[in-house]
């Protein structure tokens, strides 16, 4: 009997198309179109003789067979789909998918006009600055795009190849006794560049005695067209001849020292002739931290080398002694383009071309510390230094002594308590005021005026706060013993002055 069933009641499946003897079939087939076989009611071979005999109980078959089918996988959140007795899918024609892909196209193509047309989607919707501004509203601060440069600037071929003619190097020379005053070799470039900094002979011994040797190599920009060159003081300090090359010429030109300025480290030179090409001169105070900058220069005479790096600050101090005294500088610019030695005096770069400074010195310590005079220094003196005419300098106070702060060391072999703070003198320039107060050296300056410091730094900070002129009395202990200077406060612009006539 058991042989005599079809395949599909052997393997549990019941149709609608047979009723079999089931008294519900025909509700049955309304509510339940199909039912999965061993989950479903079980069928025996014959007729059910009584309906309320035992039904008997269903084996769930797990044998594999070839024939049996399995629910099928189905990806998550997805109904499983098969084809046990379920209705294929209606598919949607071609024509149904092309007519939305068209009606989406005219809506959102109108769309875009509309929004076009009407501004929706401007930066001016947004809260952002408006195309068309009042010229009398000004912006509270400048927009930054983050979209914009991801990268560094792609037109910097461009600012090289409009920029590097008006690039000049300058070549300096001097007496071979002069060598060691005021050029690329002093102590101002040993401090910022290195000992091993120079390839210049010091000692004369190349050439005939009196014979002019080169003393220094540096960079300057032309920023008027009939010859004026701009350029760093220390770049030509001491020469006695300056050579100038410009490009698209064969042969160097003779520069005119015309003036120049120690304190601020600026000079100009003048060559003969016309039609040069020039640099503008850009606002400095424009840039915000983080812009693009470029530097070009002759390093170690490598000519109109173009080197680029970012603004890291545009307020910088620092002090750099040299043989004719200390140069301090305020409101340098700092960047990590790449400066080295004979990059001093040539210009500083923003993307529009400008020069917004004179690159001037770099650490030799660090990596990617450089400085720049900013044009905002410059424009104030230029017309000074082309004219000749001397530069006012703010009053600089100071005493004339080279002081360190007192150790333990010193204290000991001064024979004073070894506790004892303050400034230690080292050294007191001729006819300084502290020379003309008596002020000697191994002094230990512990106090001004009645008020005590405790090191260097806060007694040339008092001494500045001071004006030239005033007359202070400064605490010494001498020889172990305490005393007692009255000196009167000098300045220091006056003392360069003499330094550099002599």
């Amino acid at each position: 009997m058991e042989d005599n069933k079809k395949p599909e009641e052997q393997q549990g499946f019941t149709y609608d198309s047979e009723k079999r003897d089931d008294p519900y079939a025909d509700v049955r087939r309304e509510s339940e179109p199909y039912t999965f076989g061993p989950f479903g009611p079980s069928h025996t071979s014959g007729p059910s003789e009584n309906f309320n005999s035992e039904p008997p109980r269903t084996t769930l078959d797990v044998t594999p067979s070839s024939t049996r089918e399995y629910r099928p996988f189905t990806v998550s959140g997805g109904p499983a789909r098969h084809d046990w007795g379920a209705k294929p899918p209606k598919r949607t024609s071609f024509k149904a998918i092309f007519s939305s892909f068209m009606v989406g196209v005219i809506v959102v193509g109108g769309l875009m006009f509309a929004a076009d047309r009407q501004n929706l989607f401007s930066s001016e919707q947004f809260g952002g600055p408006s195309q068309v501004q009042d010229a009398s509203v000004k912006p509270v601060s400048n927009a930054v795009g983050n979209t914009g440069d991801v990268v560094r600037p792609n037109n910097i071929a461009k600012i090289f190849e409009q920029s590097s003619p008006a690039v000049v190097k300058i070549e300096t020379y001097a007496a071979p006794q002069q060598n060691n005053g005021g050029s690329m070799e002093d102590d101002f470039f040993r401090q910022f560049f290195g000992d091993d900094f120079g390839g210049g002979d010091s000692g004369g011994n190349n050439g005939a005695q009196g014979e002019l040797q080169p003393s220094g190599m540096g960079s300057g920009f032309i920023f008027d067209s009939t010859g004026y060159i701009l350029t760093n003081q220390h770049v030509v300090g001491g020469a006695s001849e300056i050579k100038v090359t410009v490009e698209g010429h064969e042969k160097p030109f003779t520069a005119k020292l015309l003036g120049s300025d120690y304190n601020l480290d600026l000079a100009v030179l003048k060559i003969e002739g016309n039609d040069f090409p020039t640099l503008k001169l850009g606002e400095s105070s424009s840039l915000n931290m983080g812009d693009w900058v470029v530097a070009i220069g002759n390093p170690y005479g490598f000519e109109h080398t173009v080197t680029v790096g970012v603004l890291s600050s545009n307020e910088r101090k620092i002090s750099i002694p040299d043989a004719n005294g200390t140069r301090n500088y305020e409101h340098l610019l700092q960047t990590d383009a790449s400066i080295n030695p004979g990059n001093s005096g040539g210009p500083l770069l923003n993307l529009q071309g400008e020069v917004i400074g004179i690159n001037t010195a770099v650490s030799s310590q660090a990596q990617g510390i450089g400085f720049a005079i900013p044009t905002s220094t410059i424009s104030e003196v230029l017309d000074n230094l082309k004219s000749n005419t001397k530069i006012p300098q703010k009053p600089s106070p100071y005493i004339g002594a080279t002081l360190t702060n007192v150790t333990a060391d010193i204290a000991k072999q001064l024979g004073i308590d070894e506790k004892t703070q303050g400034a230690f003198v080292t050294e007191v320039l001729f006819n300084s005021p502290a020379y003309k107060g008596d002020m000697r050296q191994y002094d230990v300056i512990t106090g001004m005026n009645g008020k005590t410091y405790k090191n260097t730094d806060e007694l040339i900070a008092a001494i500045k706060e001071t004006k030239v002129g005033d007359k202070v009395t400064l605490d010494v202990i001498r020889s172990n013993k305490k005393a007692q200077l009255t000196v009167e406060i000098g300045d220091k612009n006056e003392l360069n002055e003499q330094q550099q006539q002599q």
